[in-house]
């Protein structure tokens, strides 16, 4: 290598010095020094030398296989086969069905719950330690009676045990095992650069008030087997959770992050500005929260949990894939005061709030989607949708089948209500767990509602309509601001920040409607306000008098379902501006990215089946994207 390097400057010097030589007295003038720099100089290429994220890797942090105790009781496909289909191969469902992804994801969380945690494979196969338990046997019994009825109230019977604060069937050995053989498979699994299989659990708790967390590690096998995942039948309490994983990473040196779900289903408890026994959130525990949980679910199958037309009346995107009747298990109605602590806008308004009293913000996170998917295959693709649990794979009228029965029919779920959503997006440098932990630990993460588009979101002072003109836009986002997920300090000289966005539409998927931003801010009376800025749009719309952007158009043709890229863009940027911006007033600003309408996976159920579904089905959905925020602090 050095005597390349020597002939390389060799060459370059003859080079120079023969074009100097060849120009003719009088009619050029010599090579300066600044003209053997450019040509020299190792940035010619815009690739070289680039040491940001650039690569957008998709994935499932939220996966449940046969080894969760409720999915196990209808699923029968393992974890093994969960990983092959990730990374893009054939496998087959549960009840027979061929089935496949359109794109391999890049990685994967088999996330089963920590609650007796892989209890049901051994129950099913009359593992003798179970069976010597009196519900062990019974249980045995039902679920292998054939008896559709049996089994099934059996299954219910499994899956409420999970909201008990002690376990029915106790076995230590039997967890440990199941653990110890999941993370040798993710690591048998795992190929740094093509696909990575991300160790983690779920910590399911307080039953129907949804409090549950994903737990992620960094780290492999050797690490995770340091702890037997923590449940609820350590604790209902998610601080308890909160101090083992710190523990455990004081002790272990090993780096763990949770990621809360479903706070749309946790009747006012998941963003709550109170701690679990209902005393006033402080400071330790902020802190706690915020460097373990960087980021949120923000989209799944049992709902979207960005905000509610109830907390943004003026949002006419706002009603999306609402599931708001009840709390989980149908067990608690909703209240109307529970919304503003289970929606993410709200709580991201909240945490300005917490961190001017308490001097930390508990709810700076960013987000992603994950399917939740009890099936082993997250396949949520609108086309390719494999539902909730394998109570509901794909059959002519699964629409209208029951999803979770609850005690009070007017909550129950039923099929057609099921989201068909959603998938993380990482901006990571490689595919390797540690290279796409770290970026979820910074937040530069995104979440959509299945579709794969591409989003960059930066922040700064400095930004112009010069810098959308680049093909890189990351090149000049993160030479002059900071991307999502990070943070602009105190305005420089009384600017207004400015943001760069651009967004590219999925190949597979709908063209782009529209990005806009989410603002909220905290007003000088320490009250949270929030607008919505329609940013770039496609077509030649026009903003009416009242600041709103006209719809773009649908195009679906329902019957059929199919639909015309004849409207819409492929892609959209440009450089925005916040035009209130007050520079002493903290504040935060996030991405939706819309796609114009395509068919829901209700119109291609419809259509593959020959079935007439009710009015009250919606048929058509307008795909999303929702960035991590860019916060401003004084």
């Amino acid at each position: 290598m050095k005597h390349t390097a020597q002939i390389f400057v060799v060459l370059v010097a003859c080079a120079l010095t023969s074009v100097a030589w060849s120009q003719e007295p009088g009619n050029h003038e010599a090579l300066t020094k600044d003209d053997i720099a450019k040509i020299t100089r190792p940035e010619f290429s815009p690739y070289a030398g680039r040491n940001f994220p650039t690569k957008v890797l998709w994935g499932d942090t939220h996966l449940h296989t046969a080894v969760s105790v409720d999915a196990g009781t209808m699923n029968r496909i393992g974890q093994e086969d969960a990983f092959r289909f990730a990374r893009g191969e054939e496998i087959s469902t549960t009840h027979g069905l061929r089935v496949k992804l359109s794109r391999p994801l890049d990685f994967l969380v088999i996330s089963d719950h920590s609650e007796m945690y892989g209890l049901m494979p051994q129950l099913l196969s009359g593992d003798p330690e179970i069976l010597a338990t009196e519900i062990g046997r019974r249980w045995y019994e039902e679920l292998i009676s054939g008896d559709d009825d049996r089994v099934f109230t059996t299954a219910m019977e499994i899956v409420a045990s999970l909201a008990k604060p002690d376990a029915p069937i106790e076995s230590d050995r039997a967890v440990r095992n199941a653990w110890r053989a999941y993370t040798a498979l993710a690591d048998r699994y795992n190929d740094p650069g093509r696909f990575s299989a991300i160790i983690g659990y779920e910590y399911t708790t307080m039953g129907g008030n949804n409090l549950h967390r994903n737990v992620l590690f960094r780290g492999d096998a050797t690490e995770a087997n340091r702890m037997v995942p923590f449940s609820q039948f350590d604790s209902q309490n998610p601080e308890d959770l909160w101090k083992f994983l710190d523990g455990f990473q004081k002790t272990t040196g090993a780096e763990v992050l949770a990621i809360p779900h479903n706070g749309n289903l946790s009747n006012g408890r998941m963003f709550s500005v109170e701690t679990f026994a209902g005393k006033p959130l402080n400071r330790e525990l902020a802190e706690l929260r915020a460097s373990l949980e960087p980021i949120i679910e923000v989209t799944q199958i049992k709902g979207d949990s960005e905000t509610h037309p109830m907390l943004s009346p003026n949002d006419e995107f706002a009603d999306f894939e609402t599931w708001d009747r009840s709390n989980l298990n149908g067990t608690e109605a909703k209240k109307p005061e529970m919304l503003q602590y289970e929606y993410t806008r709200e709580a991201l308004k909240t945490g300005l709030t917490l961190e001017k009293k308490l001097g930390v913000n508990p709810f700076k996170f960013g987000m992603i989607g994950s399917t939740d998917a009890h099936t082993s295959v997250a396949a949520v693709e609108e086309e390719n949708f494999f539902g909730k649990h394998s109570g509901v794979e794909p059959e002519p009228h699964r629409w209208e089948h029951v999803v979770i029965e609850a005690p009070d029919p007017k909550f129950t779920v039923m099929g057609w209500q099921q989201a068909a959503s959603g998938y993380a997006a990482v901006w990571a440098a490689e595919n390797t767990r540690e290279a796409i932990f770290d970026a979820m630990m910074r937040k530069e993460t995104y979440a959509t509602t299945g579709s794969r588009m591409t989003v960059r979101f930066f922040g700064g002072w400095n930004f112009t309509a010069e810098d959308t003109l680049t093909r890189l836009p990351a090149g000049v986002g993160y030479a002059k601001g900071v991307p999502m997920g990070g943070d602009l300090r105190k305005a420089p000289g009384g600017k207004s920040p400015t943001f760069l966005v651009a967004a590219l539409k999925d190949p597979y998927s709908g063209n782009l409607d529209r990005i806009q931003i989410v603002k909220g801010w905290m007003n000088k009376d320490g009250k949270t306000e929030e607008k919505v800025y329609d940013v770039v749009w496609s077509d030649d719309r026009k903003l009416g008098a009242d600041g709103k952007l006209p719809p773009v158009g649908n195009t679906v043709n329902v019957e059929q379902a199919t639909w015309e890229n004849t409207i819409g863009s492929t892609e959209l940027i440009s450089v925005w501006t916040d035009p209130d911006f007050d520079e002493n007033l903290s504040a935060f600003y996030y991405v939706r990215v819309l796609e114009i309408p395509t068919p829901r996976w209700t119109a291609y159920e419809a259509l593959r089946f020959g079935v007439e579904m009710s009015s009250d089905v919606p048929m058509t959905i307008q795909e999303r994207a929702y960035t991590s925020p860019i916060w401003y602090a004084p």
